[in-house]
């Protein structure tokens, strides 16, 4: 039976479960907050973006962005698409770039919308621009997991 992994949105914490019990309304393992299952991206702080990273057993995206930012808005709604599309088998982050800078920096961000790929803790790809949302889909599904037959 195939896991899916979903990111508490309060604590953080990394949680698998059989795709089946999503309908159930399942509760964060570590704090029993409730789980979003919808495959909404989810914002993260630079501390909880490296710690998810150095753990993820599936690959995770995370989009640089500002609020100030005309691409990083019409991206958005591309890459919610993406994550709804990929929920439970790719972690679409967002990290607003002018809270939290640090990873940011570390990665060379210099321009945005900046887009990252990691997988098994390593950066696996990036990509800085608007792109259409047939572009993300080529461009990320190889790095998923095969879905069993």
């Amino acid at each position: 039976m195939p896991l899916s992994h979903f990111v508490c949105p309060s604590c953080a914490s990394i949680n698998r479960f059989p795709k089946e019990r999503a309908a159930q309304a399942p509760a964060c393992g570590r704090c029993k907050a409730p789980l979003d299952v919808s495959g909404a991206p989810i914002h993260m702080n630079d501390e909880q973006l490296q710690k998810l990273i150095a753990q993820s057993p599936v690959p995770i995206l995370v989009d640089f962005y500002a609020d100030w930012c005309g691409p990083c808005r019409t991206l958005s709604p591309i890459l919610a698409q993406l994550s709804k599309e990929t929920s439970g088998q790719l972690f679409v982050i967002k990290v607003d770039t002018e809270r939290d800078q640090r990873v940011a920096a570390s990665l060379g961000v210099q321009g945005i919308p900046a887009v990252f790929l990691f997988k098994g803790g390593k950066l696996a790809d990036k990509a800085v621009g608007l792109r259409p949302l047939p572009f993300w889909q080529q461009w990320v599904y190889p790095h998923l997991a095969p879905s069993p037959a």
